[in-house]
């Protein structure tokens, strides 16, 4: 079969054929077609688009490019989540230590940060001992004994993906539904879980701007999930602002620990809520969002959350002491406010800025090889809507020395609008997406 002719069949506006894509997929996994092949047939995929059986084979090859984690020996469904990136989201240690203790089996392999998202192993990682590094034996006993874990995926997971995603990275077709789409569920389904629940991003701060393409996006995943019979579900959720208000890593195990430990809550505990109750709904633990919710509350205020987080930072070579005593977390030796250069209301974040600016500090990585300062990062002080001073904080950065400070101030006084008038509340949730049906949030679209 010529390449050259399925390039310019795509191009042409024609749909591929299943044999066309898992060839497209073997080329990529191998490196038997070379890059300039596959850029252009991304290219031509960004133009023409994918219509659901295209996407779903381009997702089903790219699974089965690599290993797939077999979790047939664990007890019940196992039930996965994932984030399409945010700032400030630590929904994964606040939501996996509350479903497992309410009984589910919650098996995550995750990633790490890049660009202005942060990565959930580097949050773990920032733990003093803790482990993402574990084997497939050792992670599916965690998962059976404990009811969670979180670790790294493996080197040969959805090899195909890890191509494709590296050439869409330089070649501008990162965003296009069909290959955002192919490529986290593809990983989903090579990860072993039952059943996945998503929680796609929108706003200022996610990979799809507007509320209409965050919903294609997720009606895109939740329809490979049918054609490829696993159940997927997807949250619509907002990030016009950072979910929590602390933005780095050891910063984020920091607000979780606290979250778990009942001493806050907010927007992060809202989300994790809305996500946690869905997955408890998929692994057969709860009846409706409502019970799940109830469950999920009842593990915080009896504090089996906490403990199921401690549990599962010992498992994986941690210290559980700093779910009692955060100072064990790293920490930053210079702490600075960002003055509000004026006085008014609150009325927009730029929110990948906010992103941004923690990763020049050096809570993030431009590339993969950069190393990570797990204490650096900002505690925001406002949200969108406060009524601020002149001179007052809207945020708290922690620094590794002053010389940081000026372009870091500066960012984040960009990145925080302040205006006259008070911006309209914008919700949580936008949408639910299922297989079924789409239900917006009041004035946000119609439900079908």
């Amino acid at each position: 079969m010529n390449f050259v002719d399925i390039i310019m069949k795509k191009k042409a506006g024609f749909p591929l054929s299943d044999e066309e894509i898992r060839l497209f997929a073997e080329g990529a996994a191998t490196g038997s077609v070379p890059d300039y092949q596959l850029s252009a047939l991304l290219m031509a995929i960004c133009f023409q688009g994918m219509d659901m059986r295209e996407t779903t084979t381009l997702t089903m090859s790219m699974m089965h490019s690599g290993d797939v984690v077999d979790l047939s020996g664990i007890d019940g469904i196992c039930v996965d989540k994932h984030s399409t990136g945010g700032v400030g989201d630590t929904t994964t240690l606040v939501l996996a230590p509350l479903a497992a203790a309410c009984g589910a089996h919650v098996a995550k392999l995750s990633g790490r940060g890049l660009g202005h998202t942060g990565g959930t192993l580097d949050k773990l990682e920032s733990i003093p001992g803790c482990s993402v590094d574990i084997s497939e034996e050792n992670f599916i006993r965690q998962v059976q004994e404990i009811g969670c874990a979180v670790i790294g995926q493996t080197k040969n997971l959805c090899p195909a993906d890890k191509a494709l995603y590296a050439l869409r990275d330089v070649t501008g077709t990162v965003g296009c539904v069909p290959l955002i789409a192919s490529s986290i569920v593809s990983k989903k389904l090579a990860s072993g879980a039952g059943a996945i629940v998503l929680d796609v991003k929108t706003g200022t701060g996610a990979l799809m701007k507007t509320l209409e393409d965050s919903v294609k996006l997720a009606e895109a995943m939740v329809g490979i999930g049918q054609y490829a019979g696993k159940p997927i579900f997807a949250l619509v959720t907002g990030m016009d602002q950072p979910l929590g208000t602390h933005v780095g890593n050891a910063l984020e195990v920091k607000e979780a620990i606290d979250i778990l430990s009942g001493r806050i809550n907010g927007d992060l505990l809202e989300v994790s809520l809305e996500l946690g109750a869905r997955m408890l709904i998929a692994g057969g633990q709860a009846e409706n969002v409502g019970d799940g919710k109830a469950q999920m509350m009842e593990a915080l205020r009896s504090g089996a959350g906490l403990r199921k987080l401690a549990e599962m930072i010992q498992a994986q070579g941690g210290n559980p002491a700093v779910c009692e005593d955060i100072s064990l977390l790293p920490q930053a030796p210079v702490i600075l406010p960002v003055p509000a250069p004026v006085s008014g209301y609150v009325t927009r974040m730029d929110t990948t800025a906010i992103g941004y600016c923690t990763q020049h500090m050096g809570a993030g990585r431009a590339q993969k090889t950069d190393i990570i300062d797990p204490a650096v990062g900002l505690v925001m002080q406002v949200r969108l809507g406060d009524y601020v001073e002149a001179g007052q904080p809207i945020a708290m950065l922690h620094l590794r020395n002053e010389q940081q400070a000026a372009p870091a101030i500066e960012a984040m006084q960009q990145a925080v609008e302040i205006g006259d008038k008070k911006p309209k509340k914008l919700p949580l949730v936008y949408a639910f997406v299922s297989a079924n049906s789409i239900i917006y949030a009041d004035g946000y679209g119609k439900v079908r």
